[in-house]
């Protein structure tokens, strides 16, 4: 069954058999947010994978960071003739020993970008004319205290935002410690099987990867007698 958030809800109380004057919906919407933060935090997923376009300015190698970004993933250039190339990340301190001269005249196509602060990224050097970008990152996830009716994570891995709230609940409840600790270990394994299939299965071409097997144990054929 997919996850409403109030089937959510209900379900956090069923289990916890805790009524809606303790877990009231506000206490349940934080422990929810953070149960995904949690979940965010710990895999990427191709949920949050989004793609912006944008112009750099000439001679400004600042670039404002998208406000739904949480990291980047790569960077790619477009040049006038239409050639795509890919940015080298590099720390704000390599682009500053690189290029210590940024507000001077600009001298070339970017090579390098690095994260900044809060606010924008950089290039190095700075452009000498408006070249086309991507950036490809993984943006804020919705969040099912807002889109009520269901998310990816709550419409395909129940269990996961279950075990994960649970946990979280149950921490809120200060215990029992054997709930806890339970539905902390479910939710560690839900977490890894996540996992498994985020950034394996769905990394994984059957054609170019080979198909997943198991490692077989087998004696030798040494270790079984021989019939006289």
């Amino acid at each position: 069954m997919a996850y409403t958030l109030s089937n959510l809800y209900s379900d956090i109380r069923g289990y916890t058999e805790v009524s809606d004057t303790v877990l009231s919906d506000p206490i349940l919407a934080t422990i929810t947010k953070n149960t995904e933060n949690q979940i965010l935090r710990s895999i990427p997923t191709d949920q949050n994978a989004h793609y912006a376009t944008s112009n750099l300015v000439v001679n400004n190698r600042y670039v404002t960071i998208p406000s739904d970004l949480r990291s980047i993933n790569y960077v790619q250039l477009t040049d006038a003739n239409g050639k795509q190339t890919f940015l080298e990340q590099r720390d704000p301190s390599f682009m500053a020993e690189y290029y210590s001269t940024p507000d001077s005249a600009a001298v070339s196509i970017p090579k390098y970008y690095g994260n900044w602060d809060e606010i924008y990224w950089v290039v190095a050097p700075s452009p000498d004319t408006s070249y086309k970008i991507t950036l490809a990152y993984n943006k804020e996830p919705t969040s099912l205290v807002t889109d009520t009716n269901g998310t990816y994570l709550s419409n395909k891995y129940q269990d996961l935002i279950l075990y994960g709230a649970l946990a979280n609940t149950y921490g809120y409840l200060k215990g029992p410690q054997d709930m806890l600790q339970y539905y902390q270990q479910q939710f560690q394994n839900a977490l890894t099987t996540y996992a498994t299939e985020q950034i394996g299965y769905r990394r994984r071409d059957e054609y170019e990867d080979g198909m997943i097997r198991q490692q077989l144990k087998s004696k030798s054929p040494s270790s079984y007698g021989v019939n006289n």
